[in-house]
């Protein structure tokens, strides 16, 4: 089979595909009249709107509430508007406990779930708080799996009331910031609403969706189809430039007498962001001499595996619609991940002159292209990256099946062209069935077609109550190499199943669900069919109608290496077979606790050694205005029969605080004992949020050497540090 009748067989099978029609949708009242966003119903074209009929959700389906919510939504030509009436006999215990942006944690929540483009898969998720925090993020493969992105931004408006009654909020989304179809005005949204009273671990919904599938309360599948009638296409132009100066110091290590020495740069930075709704459902954002200095810095991770590490993206440009470039070829792997675009290897930023992104829906596909060029740095060459992807809904409203293709390409003329063929199926019930077909081209190697290619079949009963079960096939070549893609291994075949089965023990129980599981995986060597890595889990997770998580369960791995790996500079893991067992448990609190302690305890053999870990965890909130964390992880590994031993200390801590909605600072401090020097990272970031789009951010990052006294020649108090002010200010045409 070659690439063009792959391509051909694809389109012939999605030519016989049909789109099934739904029920006729629920409609939406038009709001008359001017709505002024206080949180405070106390407009005429309020009084006028019916309210939905709600349904509690946990802790017990079907209960009767606790409190009285009443929720409402109406629109206008140019907005959606939500308006939340929250109850509570108690107004001294409602849950606000945090005024920073994108946080809500433990507080009250009032939820909005939008599937825009009604395809049951992709949602936008907004979130309000009593103090009128904002929150948003996207929900991409019906809410299962690794399905939300937290990272995206959008254009909103919201604010909040909080009195002796309870507290009342008011939100209005611009359909400029939705994208969405219209048929001549007419507009088909899926729409979840639900309130969260934290201090109850109580949730009350519409439409009326049982707890019986996973996230259930986020899944666009459930959603309630709305009409908007006589909303058109609006086309605002977001024009954001931004400045950024500040200065910066790197020590390097040399060969003279003081062994290190530091240089300073200094920062001097223009850029532009533009994006332009060319319609309803289509976006195009362009970009020019892009920066990310103001994204937090990535959360470290200690590696105890032969693999590499998975690190989420989180920069803004990337975020809208980032489910439609996802493409999944097991675990974390994956045929793209936009990480690969200016961040090198080692994770240090790489400079972006400038690129393109265009995404949304033409008829019945959905679209994404992207462009990006990056510049030399030191011995990597300036490089293109480019992405198309595809699809559209087959079958029935519950499948789709699509495309993929990217390319990577040097000034010198090196690339990497790779391309993806998938789709997911609803079968029947809960019944889904992946298919996924990836292959890499690159400088005109010579192989035959399957070493290259990788394929993954998949088979899910997705359940929350009873069974849920999973069934997969992966093979992947031995010259797979997707270079804009993450993947930790080639040439082997994985064999994987999970059987979980789930019940809920009724209003007497303190337990609000039970889930005990059995998960296994199978990796085979494509070479000579043996086995190379096996893992079987028992995990046990228990919920409480109080919100509290218990997790017990065993781990057993079977490891067959052919080449050792190390785990620090002291300590190898040789070669040979391996089988070691390790049982683990795992407490938290609930989330409506103002003090949250958690607990990971876990010890058993590892390799041809014993490894014990314990992971100790806190959220404090003494006040809305200051929210205090911490991380303590700790590992004790030991191989007696080598002699040698490894002790691994990971700390992070999390401070933020905020005066109000608009002016935040975030501190994170990381130690991780693993890296010379043992360095504190500190990252520090003030915002002040003018408005959406516009900001001032202040960012330090420092990497302080810990232990300097060990090392000769004697490391220097700071591997670097850098100050750095931005400012950027969207202006809306």
């Amino acid at each position: 089979m070659t690439f063009r009748t792959a391509i051909g067989l694809f389109f012939l099978i999605l030519s016989y595909t049909s789109i099934f029609a739904q029920s006729d949708p629920y409609s939406l009242q038009r709001i008359n009249g001017p709505i002024k966003i206080d949180g405070q119903m106390n407009e005429d074209a309020w009084q006028s709107l019916a309210h939905f009929p709600l349904t509690t959700f946990q802790p017990i389906y079907q209960a009767e509430p606790s409190e009285k919510t009443v929720i409402r939504a109406g629109y206008d030509d140019n907005y959606l508007y939500f308006f939340g009436e929250f109850h509570d006999s108690s107004p001294t215990e409602i849950r606000a406990n945090t005024m920073y942006r994108d946080r809500y944690s433990n507080d009250d929540v009032f939820h909005i779930v939008l599937d825009t483009f009604n395809d049951n898969e992709n949602a936008l998720w907004f979130m309000t708080t009593p103090n009128g925090v904002r929150v948003d993020a996207t929900i991409s493969n019906d809410a299962t799996g690794n399905w939300m992105n937290s990272s995206w931004n959008g254009f909103w408006d919201a604010a909040t009331v909080i009195n002796e009654k309870g507290w009342f909020a008011e939100v209005r989304i611009p359909f400029s910031s939705l994208g969405f179809q219209d048929k001549q005005g007419d507009v088909v949204m899926g729409l979840i609403v639900n309130r969260y009273l934290a201090r109850q671990n109580e949730r009350v919904i519409f439409p009326d969706i049982s707890p019986e599938w996973s996230s259930a309360q986020f899944k666009p599948s459930k959603a309630q189809d709305v009409l908007l009638q006589g909303i058109y296409p609006q086309k605002p132009v977001y024009i954001t430039p931004y400045l950024l100066g500040g200065a910066s110091q790197i020590a390097f290590e040399t060969s003279g007498p003081s062994g290190f020495v530091t240089t300073t740069d200094v920062t001097q930075e223009v850029g532009l962001d533009l994006k332009y709704n060319i319609n309803s459902n289509l976006t195009l954002d362009l970009t020019a001499n892009t920066d990310f200095a103001q994204v937090e810095a990535d959360e470290q991770q200690v590696n105890f595996t032969r693999f590499s590490l998975f690190f989420p993206e989180k920069r803004q440009f990337f975020q809208e619609r980032s489910s439609l470039f996802d493409f999944n070829t097991g675990g974390p792997s994956r045929l793209f991940h936009s990480r690969r675009i200016g961040i090198n290897e080692n994770g240090t930023p790489v400079r972006i002159l400038g690129g393109a992104r265009l995404v949304g829906r033409l008829g019945a596909w959905d679209l994404g292209i992207l462009d990006m060029q990056t510049d030399k740095k030191g011995d990597l060459d300036s490089e293109n990256f480019g992405v198309l992807r595809l699809r559209r809904q087959a079958f029935n409203p519950y499948s789709y099946i699509g495309v993929i293709a990217t390319n990577r390409i040097t000034v010198n003329g090196d690339y990497n062209t790779a391309y993806g063929l998938d789709g997911i199926i609803k079968m029947y019930k809960d019944h889904y069935l992946t298919l996924r077909y990836s292959q890499s081209f690159e400088n005109d190697q010579d192989t035959d077609f399957f070493d290259t290619a990788r394929m993954l079949l998949l088979w899910e009963h997705r359940r929350n109550q009873g069974l849920d079960t999973r069934l997969g096939f992966t093979h992947s070549g031995p010259s797979y190499n997707p270079g804009m893609g993450f993947f930790r291994r080639n040439d082997f075949t994985l064999l994987e199943g999970d059987i979980f089965y789930g019940w809920f023990p009724g209003k007497a129980s303190p337990f609000r669900i039970m889930r005990p599981g059995i998960v296994t995986e199978t990796f085979l060597r494509n070479s000579d069919g043996t086995l190379e890595s096996a893992f079987f889990g028992t995990p046990f997770r228990m919920e409480l109608k109080s919100g509290a998580i218990l997790f017990v369960g065993s781990r057993t791995w079977h490891e067959d290496l052919r080449e050792s790996f190390s785990l620090s500079d002291s300590v190898d893991v040789p070669v040979g077979s391996y089988t070691f067992w390790m049982p683990d448990f795992n407490i938290s609190t609930p989330e409506g606790n103002l003090f949250r302690p958690s607990i990971f305890a876990a010890y058993g053999k590892f390799y041809d050694g014993t490894r014990g870990s314990l992971g100790l965890g806190v959220d404090w909130y003494p006040s809305r205005f200051l929210e205090l964390g911490a991380d303590y992880d700790i590992d004790w590994i030991r191989f007696p029969d080598r002699d040698q031993s490894l002790n691994v200390h990971l700390l992070g801590i999390r401070i933020r605080g905020a005066l109000n909605t608009q002016f935040s600072v975030n501190a994170f401090m990381q130690y991780n004992s693993v890296r010379d020097g043992h360095p504190l990272n500190t990252n520090l970031r003030i915002r002040y949020n003018f408005r959406e789009g516009s900001d001032l951010y202040i960012v330090y990052n420092d990497d302080l050497n810990t232990d300097r006294g060990n090392f000769y020649p004697r490391r220097p108090a700071s591997n670097n540090r850098a100050v750095l002010l931005k400012y950027t200010y969207t202006l809306i045409r």
